[in-house]
């Protein structure tokens, strides 16, 4: 599939204009979970990071606008959304700092391909069975089908990182349990769960999940983000979403 030509494609802004992001109009598209899942990386200056299924690039340039000299490689199966996170660091002035790999995220070509990582993340494919949406590349961003499971997806972006490293997952909350257990699996533990709220007092649809590479410390459970307030975001989700800043940590 094709996304060159200018019809099938619009240039959507991220973190109030600071991200161009040139995305498919129909289809997958990044949004809200991209945002927060750069959000909570806790990545410095001119350290290494790698992104699992970064589609058009959302999350990587989200993360390079708040954390500035960082050494990018990501992955994507689909060759269209490759090229497509290919062009947008470009947009965004960046491309000499990202490194975007075809294949397959249980390929062991490609974990052969990667350099020790301080951190790596996604936003993967959360639902073991069901019923998939029609696009197919949406459905392939949500689904595994018949493709690497939420272990084959951990044990890859584990494995480069350095000792302590982290490795953060956004999800669905029904999937916190399992996907704490695949941490473990993948010998990241120290887990630290951040809940995001959709209002003051109603259940956590999204969490952000963050282990570490051989870590020997407690479980966190963080405050979280509470999203809305009255008919418009909350002033701690406006300080991420359009501020750019880090979810906090307390």
């Amino acid at each position: 599939m094709s996304l060159a030509a200018a019809e099938e494609l619009a240039e959507d802004r991220l973190l109030d204009g600071r991200v161009r992001l040139l995305q498919p109009r129909q289809g997958l598209r990044a949004g809200l979970d991209a945002v927060l899942l750069a959000a909570g990386i806790p990545a410095r200056p001119g350290q290494t990071v790698l992104e699992g299924g970064c589609g058009s690039g959302a999350v990587f340039l989200c993360l390079m606008a708040r954390v500035p000299g960082l050494r990018v490689f990501a992955v994507e199966r689909e060759p269209a959304l490759a090229a497509l996170a290919r062009r947008n660091a470009a947009l965004n002035g960046v491309a000499a700092q990202v490194t975007v790999l075809e294949g397959d995220i249980a390929d062991p070509a490609l974990r052969r391909a990667l350099p020790r990582l301080d951190h790596s993340f996604a936003n993967p494919p959360y639902w073991p069975g069901g019923s998939p949406p029609p696009e197919a590349m949406r459905a392939g961003a949500t689904h595994a089908g018949g493709g690497p499971d939420l272990a084959a997806w951990a044990r890859t972006l584990a494995a480069p990182l350095e000792r302590r490293g982290s490795l953060s997952l956004i999800l669905p909350a029904g999937r916190f349990a399992v996907a704490t257990a695949t941490l473990r699996a993948a010998r990241c533990a120290e887990v630290v769960l951040t809940p995001f709220w959709p209002r003051a007092g109603q259940a956590a649809r999204r969490v952000l999940l963050r282990g570490h590479r051989l870590g020997r410390g407690p479980d966190q459970i963080q405050a979280g983000l509470v999203l809305h307030e009255g008919d418009g975001w909350s002033a701690a989700a406006e300080a991420v979403l359009r501020g750019g800043g880090a979810l906090p940590e307390h």
